[in-house]
């Protein structure tokens, strides 16, 4: 099993300088520390020392969107990168920003896990005098996840304005991380008699990210729908649900030659899917 690490942040540290976060350690030995943060002003930008806001500052974070406001969807190879923007507002303007993803409790908590940016310093556009989006990247590994990452994590922001002020936010935002799902149909015979029975078998799947591989989604409801050869619509014939294996299989009496395709509709671990749909000659 990997090893959790736990997203520190010394208290005061980013309103100073930097997100901070320990290597991670997986299973197989691999150490991976993440660097996300914002550089002190003096160091990256030529302005003042840092210091953190103050009740009367006017530095503001206003929103935080997290891959265009889709959930990500990871499989069981590739990693993921997302986009971050990051909007804020400042009468002096705004100069970086920072972000990382975060699971658990608290930030100093052992059962905490963080994901941090790509860059080292934003791409800050500016809407108008006062107020910019900074774009930052971040980059989802299937090689660091467990199945249970599956679920809603928290966005950690941090905005550095032109006149030295930091405001950060450790749960600003919110955003869903999905194993990303597949489903197969086949139909059979073909070519089918009219009114002989079609066997319309298929599997739907998800990725395992602890195994590297896509297992049976198992009890779930999926909609076997058609659509007749030249038309464009699909119609819902039936719902069933996929075994403790995510094997699924029904039958239909063969009326007219069309296409026939499950479709899952998805849940707040596993995102939609829809097989191609698989075309039956009605003889």
């Amino acid at each position: 099993m990997r090893i959790r690490a736990t997203v520190a942040v010394v208290s005061g540290a980013l309103a100073l300088s930097a997100f901070g976060v320990p290597a991670a350690q997986a299973d197989d030995g691999r150490t991976w520390t993440p660097d996300f943060g914002l550089s002190a002003p003096e160091q990256s930008h030529g302005r003042m020392a840092a210091r953190a806001v103050t009740a009367t500052d006017d530095l503001k974070i206003t929103k935080a969107v997290v891959n265009g406001g889709k959930p990500i969807v990871v499989g069981t190879t590739a990693p993921k990168k997302v986009s971050v923007a990051i909007t804020a507002t400042d009468d002096s303007g705004i100069a970086d920003a920072a972000t990382f993803l975060w699971i658990g409790s608290t930030l100093e908590s052992e059962d905490s896990f963080g994901i941090g940016q790509n860059e080292d310093v934003a791409t800050c556009k500016a809407v108008n005098a006062t107020t910019s989006t900074c774009t930052l990247t971040v980059t989802v590994d299937p090689a660091w996840l467990i199945n249970s990452d599956a679920t809603t994590w928290k966005v950690g922001a941090a905005v550095l304005s032109k006149d030295g002020q930091i405001v950060q936010k450790d749960a600003f935002g919110r955003t869903n991380l999905q194993r990303l799902s597949k489903v197969t149909v086949n139909a059979a015979p073909e070519p089918v008699k009219k009114g002989k029975t079609l066997t319309v078998t298929g599997k739907l799947s998800r990725a395992n990210w602890e195994t590297g591989t896509y297992k049976g989604y198992a009890t779930q409801a999926v909609k076997l729908q058609f659509r007749k050869k030249n038309s464009s619509t699909y119609t819902t014939v039936k719902t069933i649900k996929s075994s403790s294996t995510g094997a699924l299989k029904t039958t239909v009496k063969a009326s007219v030659d069309g296409y026939w395709r499950y479709s899952f509709a998805g849940t707040s671990t596993t995102p939609t899917v829809t097989a191609a749909g698989d075309f039956v000659d009605v003889k």
